[in-house]
């Protein structure tokens, strides 16, 4: 982290150096850890190219990916500080800052892609970005990121007795610690940088992400077998901070509220082509892609529900979301 922040002063220095010839110019400062070929990579690059079309130029975006500026968890922070404007966070990490987005890390939460955004784009998915905002994080919107599964080194996923005492690289969320414990496994979390390693070294066994992080990150070179078990849909969240959205004018506001939204739909076209890719290439790559029975890994997750009976209104949530599957 103290090294991250030392990159990121040196950037803001040169930005402020230059201050005096674009002060009409806005630049929004936008980190995160994804690979420059990602769906979502390129969401952002064509929504910084309908900024400046709407803005006429005044407003543009300049993106630090593949964790130049740090993990998801340090860009957050910089973010709370005002040091960084923009990013996107995987909601298992945004869980530890805004608490009540865990619900969405619930294994088999959502029934399939279309349910899961029929909930994210409507009153749950909108009320959970607001109640980020007092953690000086607002929430502009959901990138897909897919359905999560689980892949290994020696041995395929067929049921979850085969995750016993397996150690499984998590994120760093208390809900995917507890979904892995309870479906046998040692949750280890790692940061995503250090993952193709710790993979190498036998520091894990496996690991569980969405068919595309699995390829572009290029963990099938270490972990031939993939169970698409789907356990959770855990989605993308675009943040902006509140420090740096409260200084734009309501003109600006609206100018990136348009381009979010064209991004977000944008981004949710280029999932699905390359989550076909992705599958398509790691079976050319010799990985083995398994389609194992869910309903044991229901069974054996759904005592997670439990916890969130005394929480009325966490609760209530769940249960709208369960009645829009029907």
């Amino acid at each position: 982290m103290k090294q991250t922040k030392i990159v990121f002063l040196w950037i803001l220095a040169v930005q402020l150096m230059s201050c005096g010839q674009e002060n009409s110019i806005k630049t929004i400062r936008l980190a995160h850890g994804l690979d420059v070929n990602h769906s979502v990579h390129k969401a952002m690059v064509k929504m910084g190219e309908d900024m400046k079309e709407l803005s006429h130029g005044k407003l543009r975006i300049e993106i630090y990916p593949s964790q130049q500026l740090g993990t998801e968890r340090e860009i957050l922070e910089l973010i709370q500080l005002g040091s960084l404007d923009m990013t996107k966070v995987s909601v298992a990490t945004l869980e530890n800052f805004a608490p009540k987005t865990r619900i969405l890390g619930l294994p088999y939460l959502f029934e399939d892609r279309e349910h899961a955004f029929e909930v994210l784009d409507g009153p749950i998915g909108q009320s959970l970005l607001d109640n980020a905002e007092q953690f000086r994080l607002k929430g502009l919107g959901y990138y897909d990121a897919g359905f999560r599964s689980f892949y290994t080194e020696h041995e395929p996923i067929k049921s979850p007795d085969d995750l016993k005492g397996l150690k499984v690289r998590v994120m760093e969320s208390i809900t995917a610690m507890d979904m892995v414990k309870s479906l046998g496994g040692s949750p280890t979390p790692i940061s995503w940088g250090e993952l193709y390693t710790s993979l190498q070294q036998g520091v894990v066994d496996g690991a569980e992400n969405n068919p595309p992080s699995f390829y572009l990150s290029r963990h099938y070179e270490v972990c031939p077998y993939y169970a698409l078990d789907e356990h959770t849909f855990s989605p993308d969240v675009l943040i902006v901070g509140t420090q740096f959205w409260d200084k734009l004018t309501q003109e600006e506001q609206n100018w990136v509220d348009t381009a979010v939204k064209k991004s977000l739909q944008h981004q949710r076209i280029l999932w699905a082509e390359s989550e076909a890719e992705a599958l398509r290439e790691v079976k050319k790559a010799g990985v083995e892609i398994s389609y194992p029975n869910k309903q044991p890994f229901k069974e054996m997750t759904q005592d997670m529900y439990k916890a969130y009976e005394d929480d009325p209104e966490l609760n209530r949530m769940i249960q709208e979301i369960k009645s829009l599957a029907d």
